[in-house]
């Protein structure tokens, strides 16, 4: 067959420049997304990624404090992880007629580590896909429809996980949504047993943290007792680890600070090293058999892509280098340092509200300010930033004066998250810190923060 005209290949397409990037983007993905990234400056062309570190198509060194939202527990291209994928190229990646010995050994893998009695595995995609599964696994075994969802959680985005998403900006331009979803705030076990009590619920859906609501903790004694209400009244406690799983907390998964043991426990990110998309919901065998233990019900909800050869062999080699590293250990040790470095940076600066998290999944809350006349020193654009992307104010100045990436977090815009890859150095840490510190010291209020953020993004775009 002839070569199509227009056609880009491989070879041109890893060679294009960041302008050619941003109008094929423009042009044929979200033009949105473009006009915001050029806003923030934040659409630089990234060539090279290995461990903490990535290179800009300049050269330019980033340390990359994002880690994927959580996708680079293990760092960029881990070359363990790297070398698993090209040890099974030559194997048929999907073989719907049969049985993957590569799926069965990660789930054997995962059922050693998870928690509690958590023992039957479903591969997907997707955080948002693991999340399909568990409510839909959560509604079959129990014969209830009702899930209870928090205030402020971020699930995901299709439409089952959007319905459990506590955040009206996502769920408004699509309702209906799925029906008998409730939400109750969280840290609030009078709400959730008053929604409960009724033994309606078949689930309730919660993450041991908030992530993208702000990186919110629960106060002790929280999930416990949620997961203690949940079986009074014969609802499925549905663990959201997507984020926090995978040692980033500073255990292999955060409900084991308070050794709660979900029904069932959603994981992805992390849990192919970031290489190829994998997900994962995990269930109790007494769950998982009340859903699909018979033969008529073994293939309501299935997965073309779910279980490949190749994301699976990613996943049993990032769990590998997450024991064999002791990657929660280091989260636990160095998230503890990096906090108190942080906390030093609260004490001396207003500017910085909050500092809170567990591990490597750390929030920097910034406190808001008026606009009036900072709108116009901004040409306008402050409003714009500040009503959606305060945090990113601050990420910005990040990112195009100290090359250090992060992000605020979708929820609370107020909110930067800290999230590296859990092998961090020390070094890398303290530079973060430093730059945060001189950030503070320059800016010592929020009309500071934004007329510095937006003359160096500015100057940025400029330059591209």
């Amino acid at each position: 067959m002839a070569e199509h005209s227009g056609f880009i290949t491989l070879e041109q397409a890893v060679a294009l420049n960041r302008i050619e990037v941003r109008e094929l983007h423009q042009d044929y993905l979200n033009a949105g997304l473009v006009t915001l990234l050029k806003l923030l400056d934040f659409d630089k062309r990234f060539v090279r990624a290995q461990g903490v570190t990535l290179w800009d198509s300049d050269g330019y060194e980033y340390l990359d404090f994002l880690g994927g939202f959580g996708s680079l527990n293990t760092g960029h291209n881990h070359p363990h992880v790297i070398a698993a994928v090209e040890a099974v190229r030559g194997l048929p990646n999907l073989v719907q007629a049969s049985l993957s010995p590569l799926a069965g050994a990660l789930a054997k893998n995962l059922a050693a580590v998870a928690p509690g009695e958590l023992k039957r595995s479903f591969f997907g995609n997707s955080g948002a896909e693991a999340v399909e599964g568990a409510i839909k696994l959560a509604r079959i075994a129990t014969g209830r429809p009702r899930l209870i969802y928090t205030e402020n959680s971020f699930h995901g985005k299709t439409f089952g996980a959007l319905s459990v998403t506590g955040r009206s900006k996502y769920q408004e331009a699509f309702r209906p949504l799925v029906s008998e979803c409730a939400a109750v705030p969280y840290d609030d076990l009078s709400a959730l047993e008053q929604v409960l009590h009724t033994r309606e619920a078949a689930a309730f859906i919660v993450e041991p943290i908030q992530g993208e609501g702000g990186i919110n903790i629960p106060s002790p004694g929280y999930l416990p007792e949620a997961k203690r209400l949940c079986a009074k009244y014969g609802t499925l406690f549905v663990a959201d680890e997507i984020q926090t799983g995978l040692g980033r907390t500073g255990k292999m998964f955060a409900c084991e600070h308070e050794a709660v043991e979900p029904d069932i426990l959603c994981l992805a990110k992390s849990l192919s090293g970031g290489v190829i998309p994998i997900g994962v919901y995990m269930a109790t065998d007494a769950a998982w058999r009340k859903a699909y233990g018979s033969i008529d019900r073994a293939q309501l909800h299935t997965s073309t892509f779910g279980g490949n050869a190749w994301a699976c062999a990613a996943g049993i080699a990032a769990l590998e280098v997450t024991l064999k590293e002791d990657l929660p250990r280091q989260a636990a040790e160095k998230g503890e340092y990096l906090m108190r470095r942080l906390a030093e940076l609260k004490e001396k600066h207003p500017l910085l509200k909050d500092v809170r998290g567990r591990g490597l999944l750390i929030g920097l809350e910034f406190a808001e300010g008026k606009k009036g006349i900072a709108h116009k020193l901004s040409f306008g654009l402050l409003e714009k930033l500040s009503d959606e992307y305060l945090g990113s104010l601050v990420a910005g100045e990040l990112l195009n004066k100290y090359r250090i990436l992060t992000a605020y977090t979708l929820n609370n815009p107020s909110v930067i998250r800290l999230e590296p890859p859990l092998g961090v150095g020390y070094e890398q840490i303290d530079a973060a810190v430093k730059a945060l510190a001189e950030i503070l010291e320059r800016n010592r209020s929020f009309l500071g923060m934004a007329a510095s953020g937006l003359k160096i993004t500015l100057q940025g775009r400029r330059k591209a």
